[in-house]
């Protein structure tokens, strides 16, 4: 198999971000200084991702972030959505090379080809019974995985032996 770099990313800072009842997408997008995806899709502005993962709902992610990151965020968009600090609950993994989107194939089931699944794409499923929300940040092809911390050592080894070359 190709070969398939993984990187535990460290210094994330990660919050979800939930429309308050009057908000538009529209509204917080303009506070954050984006254009907001409205379904399964990334959106990268500023040093932030923002990852759509439900209806008027989404994952922002910062790398190098400040202890302060999601504090900051929901002064941001104070009465426009509701801020959760996520930075300790998910373990993010980055896969990168030209066997990561096989390796990602033999875990969970959704179209990873290049023409159903590209750089902004996004998807929540389930890898070997782990929940995981993965999205693609480049056309090498790389992604990001992020899963609940309590389940990192579980994907880690899903990860390793998944990545073993396939026997002739």
């Amino acid at each position: 198999m190709a070969e398939v770099t993984a990187t535990a990313m460290h210094g994330l800072g990660i919050a979800t971000v939930m429309a308050r009842k009057s908000a538009t997408a529209a509204a917080i997008g303009e506070a954050l200084g984006a254009d907001l995806p409205a379904g399964p899709g990334a959106v990268f502005a500023d040093n932030l991702a923002i990852i759509g993962t439900g209806p008027e709902s989404w994952l922002v992610v910062k790398e190098d972030a400040e202890p302060d990151f999601a504090a900051r965020l929901g002064e941001t968009l104070a009465g426009l959505a509701s801020v959760s600090d996520q930075s300790g609950g998910y373990a993010v993994t980055r896969l990168s090379g030209e066997g990561a989107r096989t390796v990602l194939q033999r875990g969970a089931f959704i179209d990873f080809h290049p023409e159903a699944f590209r750089a902004g794409s996004v998807a929540s499923t389930v890898i070997a019974h782990i929940g995981a929300i993965i999205w693609q940040v480049d056309d090498q092809p790389s992604y990001l995985v992020a899963n609940f911390r309590s389940y990192a050592s579980s994907f880690q080894h899903w990860l390793n032996a998944s990545s073993v070359p396939d026997h002739p």
